[in-house]
């Protein structure tokens, strides 16, 4: 899978989010991957946007579908995973759905600790 699908999706999970550390770092990563400005600007209209092809497309409905679990019954419904299957094989496919939940759990970190402006001191009760 291409590092700047990786990239797009994990900084769409992160706009969703509102973290602004992995925003930082995932959109300094998609630059460098090769996300062009007109992408990264209209990442959060994706769907209207003319600079995604359709297997980008694909992974920012992964995304967002895994980003926003509780948004519908449905959470990841059967057209977003097929559209997903139809881009990538089963190893990219997973890959990519990794990512997707660990950008989320980096985002969850992140929003929770205001990207490190807030300190646990002393051991955290689990």
């Amino acid at each position: 899978m291409p590092p700047s699908t990786v990239d797009s999706s994990e900084t769409r999970a992160s706009q969703i989010n509102g973290c602004a550390v992995c925003l930082d770092m995932h959109t300094r990563a998609a630059k460098k991957h090769g996300i062009t400005d007109q992408q990264l600007h209209t990442l959060v209209a994706w769907r209207d946007s003319p600079y995604f092809d359709d297997a980008q497309r694909a992974a920012l409905a992964l995304a967002e579908a895994g980003t926003r679990l509780a948004d519908r019954p449905d959470a990841v419904p059967d057209d977003v995973w097929d559209m997903a299957a139809e881009h990538f094989d089963e190893p990219a496919l997973v890959a990519l759905v990794l990512n997707i939940a660990l950008i989320n759990t980096w985002n969850r970190l992140n929003v929770h600790y205001r990207s490190g402006r807030r300190r646990v001191d002393g051991p955290v009760a689990g």
